[in-house]
């Protein structure tokens, strides 16, 4: 399990950013060569470069270099991951929230 909370650790933080989420955003209709997703940025290519490592470390993107063009792509297995705990996150709060409002009603009922 900790292996597993370190890597949900490193998609958090990666998506934390709006760069990042940008980029991921945009993967999502296809793959792209670093130039092509950086255009719409306003900063160095070394320092958007940084923001694609901190993806590719936390396995939601991947690259492969031909020539000199290197082409990310979305690797959305991570992504699955990140979904499924928020999904059973909520399910957690929802049944707390469905006691708390029993508990109320229930309270309300026996002051009459």
């Amino acid at each position: 399990m900790p292996n597993q909370s370190a890597s949900l650790d490193r998609v958090f933080q990666a998506l934390a950013d709006p760069t990042r989420r940008a980029v991921i955003s945009r993967l999502s209709h296809g793959p792209a060569a670093m130039s092509e997703l950086a255009r719409p940025f306003d900063m160095a290519l070394p320092s958007f470069a940084q923001h694609l490592s901190v993806l590719e470390r936390a396995s939601l993107v991947r690259s492969r270099k031909r020539g000199r063009v290197r082409t990310y792509r979305l690797a959305p297995k991570a992504l699955v991951a990140a979904d499924a705990w928020l999904n059973a996150q909520r399910a957690l709060w929802t049944q707390r929230l469905d006691q708390l409002d029993a508990y109320l009603v229930s309270m309300k009922e026996n002051e009459r």
